[in-house]
Order: structure tokens, then sequence, then C-alpha cells
């Protein structure tokens, strides 16, 4: 909707205007949404409206509405996302700045506010699949009944999520979201020392990402989730990178894009531009139920940098969000063993055996495609201090 201009000067409409534009055309780069044109939900300017009257006449189930207030250099836009079908309050949020340079104000709002509400969007509309019932659920309800599981990545949820990615593809073999995130589970159970049949699993996996990048050209998320897989499965990281750079350009607010983004950076060695994009993943969704990714991403980077406090840090915080995580307790045991604090280092390593009896030093590099040669000697050698086997 047309943002109210609150600064009781007509001549900052244009303003006002400019930002809802700005928000409407990165809220249309999401392909999952579908986003009124601005011509549309303008006509609705200066007007007294009835939410719920609006999400029936231009048949939407969101409302984005806000206001504009200017006092000298300073600038306060708030922004409040409604149910139209329900009449009730799903986010808000302040963002302030100040006038210096008003394009770039316009574009760090229109950024903060799509990357705050596409996650709250994703969890509306997860609730309400889970509120239909089972036997009117079609590709779409499947897809988000298994983001739901996806998103708390423990081994257990991952194994519900597959088959309702699987099923969401059967509805609709074009659905390259669905391939992408398939794709992904594989690559979370090779990651975490949870496949079963580990040659047939990462052929699978791979094969569903490569129809993932292939259906998904234009599809920032079928780029993202496909990408990371494909990097991680197949082993090729530079094109993993290259899949999610053209995500970025699709969708710059998408935060997974950013993040795992971030870990590919760091695992080809590009530290300090790993802990570049990862805090800006976090600014872009800052409650995101994907944090411990990006905790791990942040631990790997600052592991590769020499930096074994800090990686040890990001790693307990990424363990705090999900103990079962295998990666962040390796980079614990490795970061405390080559620091000294050997006691530590190996508590960490009985915990990494716990979870992965077979992982060894030297099948270092089919669990990580880590890229230098120097960062895998590090890894390695901080784990074999820690007490891994070769």
């Amino acid at each position: 909707m047309p943002f109210q201009n609150l600064s009781g000067d007509p001549e900052q409409e244009y303003f006002a205007d400019g930002v809802v534009e700005d928000i409407i055309v990165a809220l249309s780069r999401i392909r999952w949404l579908f986003v009124i044109a601005r011509n549309s939900s303008f006509t609705y300017k200066g007007q007294a409206v009835d939410i719920q009257g609006i999400g029936q006449t231009l048949g939407v189930r969101y409302v984005l509405e806000g206001s504009v207030r200017k006092c000298g250099n300073k600038v306060r836009i708030t922004g409040q996302l409604i149910d139209a079908t329900r009449g009730t309050h799903i986010w808000a949020e302040r963002f302030e700045g100040l006038l210096d340079d008003i394009f770039e104000l316009q574009d760090q709002i229109a950024e903060s506010v799509v990357g705050a509400i596409a996650p709250q969007l994703e969890r509306a509309e997860i609730e309400r699949a889970k509120r239909k019932p089972t036997e009117s659920l079609d590709a779409y309800d499947y897809y988000l009944r298994a983001m739901a599981k996806l998103h708390s990545g423990t081994r257990e949820a991952i194994a519900d999520a597959l088959p309702m990615f699987n099923t969401a593809i059967e509805l609709d073999p074009e659905f390259a979201s669905a391939y992408g995130m398939a794709a992904w589970c594989h690559f979370w159970r090779k990651l975490n020392g949870w496949m079963t049949d580990r040659p047939a699993e990462i052929a699978e996996g791979t094969r569903l990402a490569r129809l993932a990048v292939t259906l998904g050209r234009n599809d920032a998320v079928a780029l993202t989730r496909g990408g990371h897989a494909v990097a991680h499965l197949a082993g090729d990281v530079d094109g993993g990178i290259a899949l999610l750079d053209r995500a970025r350009l699709l969708n710059p607010n998408l935060a997974p894009a950013w993040f795992l983004g971030g870990v590919l950076r760091a695992l080809r060695g590009e530290t300090e531009g790993a802990i570049k994009d990862l805090p800006h993943a976090v600014r872009l969704s800052p409650v995101d139920p994907e944090m411990f990714r990006m905790q791990i991403g942040m631990s790997l980077a600052h592991f590769f940098a020499g930096r074994f406090d800090l990686a040890t840090q990001w790693a307990e915080k990424a363990l705090g969000n999900l103990p079962s995580l295998l990666a962040p307790v390796a980079l614990v045991a490795a970061s405390y063993a080559l620091s000294g604090q050997m006691d530590k280092a190996k508590q960490a390593m009985r915990h990494l055996r716990e979870l992965d009896p077979l992982l060894r030093v030297s099948n270092l590099r089919d669990w990580l495609p880590i890229q230098r040669a120097e960062d895998l000697a590090r890894f390695a050698e901080g784990l074999r201090r820690a007490g891994l086997g070769e």
C-alpha cells in the first residue's frame, strides 16, 4: 500500500512513494510471492482503507502498509504486515536514517523491509499449510510443510522433509525450488554423517541439484539451495559460488543466498569475503530459523583465517542452537587443539566420535570440499592433535 506521509510537507510525497516502489520491485523478485503492481495498489492513495476489503478486491493474502516521517535531515519509516484474510498483524518494524544520500537510504530501507518480512511471510504460509487437511494439500503445501522441517535441521526433521519435497516434485515436475530443497536435504545428511547409502545418496542429491539449477535459471531459491548442494555433493565449489552469485543478483534480499554463499567462499579460502557476506545475511534476517548455519559459516571463515578463539565462539553458538551438528563440533575440537587447550579439545573429540564414529583425518576432503591445501592441512592437524584417527 502507499505509505502515509507524516512529515507535514506535501513535497515529501515523492520520497514515501519512492520507498514503496522500491519495496514492490524487491518483493517481486521473490518468485514464490504474487505481488500486486504499483499502479493497482496506488489507486488507494489518500483513502481510508479496509484491509480485509482490499485483500478481497485485489486477491491478496497479505498487505504491507506504513508511514514516513521526515524531520530536518532525519527520516523515520514504519512498516507493518497484516494478514488480510484475518485482519491480524504479523510483523511491525521501524527504520531510521539520514537524508545525506536519499537514494541510498531508500535502497537500505527497501532491503531491510524485504529482508525482514520475507521470513515472516514464509512462516505465515507454513502455518497456513499446517492448518489445511492433508487430503487437500497441493505441491506448494507439501513444499511449505517440508520447509518447516528443514529449518530445524535435525536428523529426524530432514528425514521427514525429504519425502515431502519429493511429493511436491511428483505433483509439479517443474517445481525448481522443490528440487533444490530435496538436493539440499541430501547435502545436509552428508555433512552430518547421516547417509546410509552414501554413493547412491550423493548421486541422487547431485541429480536433483542439477535439475534445480536447470529448471530454475531465474529462481533465486532453486539456485541457492541447488548451487550449494552441487558444491558439496559434486565438489564443484567454483560452480556453486557462481550459481549463488546469480541468485543474489536475482534477489539481493534473500538471506540464504548470502549465508550459504559465505560458507562456500570460506571453503574456497576467501575468508574475509565470507566474513563480510555472513553478517549481511544476519542483517537481512536477524531472527532467521537457520541462524545456526550462518554461525557455522563464521566459524569456518575465522578458523581458516587462523583466528581460533573466534572460530570456537561461533561454533559454540551454532551448537547452542543445534547440538547435533557435526561441523561445529569438529571446528571446536580443532580450534581448541591448535590453541593449546587440550582438555577442551579432547572433550569435543569425544562428542564428535559420538556423532560420527567413521570420520577420519584421511576422509576430511570427502566430507568438506575445502579448496586450499593449507586450509585442509590446518584442519587435519587440529583434529589430529585433538585425537581423531588417521
